[in-house]
């Protein structure tokens, strides 16, 4: 049963693809959202089940999205480094229990949130090798990032 589930997911996952590129092409070799969702309109397409269809349903979404963006982009000067700094941040392990934002000045001052968000950035330095090593040019910022990494505990 499982294994039948992992096929169709594997099935899915390159049908959307395969529908991705042909969009791609079809625009001179630009893929764009906005031609992704005209595509995915008609329900027959692998990308349609990527979507939610409902507008009320749709447009909540859409608020939580704006909400997390305006909680993302909003900074705090901090007098002592004089740099800003986002004023909140969103924790992993919150992320698994519902999500949410902390304080960014309380994760740095409680040692055991500063140690899961230093955690998580090599996390994210980690995934940002993986994505870009290919480049030569940041050969010198990956070795840095790579030397700053700790090795993962899982």
């Amino acid at each position: 049963m499982a294994k039948a589930r992992t096929k169709k997911r594997v099935a899915d996952k390159e049908a959307v693809l395969a529908e991705l590129e042909s969009i791609r092409q079809r625009h001179g070799g630009i893929l764009k959202a906005e031609d992704v969702v005209d595509f995915a309109r008609n329900d027959k397409t692998a990308l349609h089940a990527k979507f939610d269809w409902d507008d009320g349903e749709a447009a909540e979404k859409w608020r939580l999205m704006q909400a997390r963006q305006v909680i993302r982009v909003h900074v705090k000067i901090y007098p002592r480094e004089k740099q800003q700094v986002r004023a909140y941040v969103s924790m992993v392990a919150d992320r698994k229990k519902g999500g949410g934002y902390r304080s960014t000045e309380e994760v740095l001052r409680i040692q055991e949130l500063r140690e899961q968000l230093l955690y998580q950035a090599h996390r994210e330095m980690k995934a940002f090798v993986s994505r870009y090593e290919h480049l030569d040019e940041l050969a010198g910022v990956i070795a840095s990032m790579e030397g700053a990494m700790v090795a993962d505990e899982e």
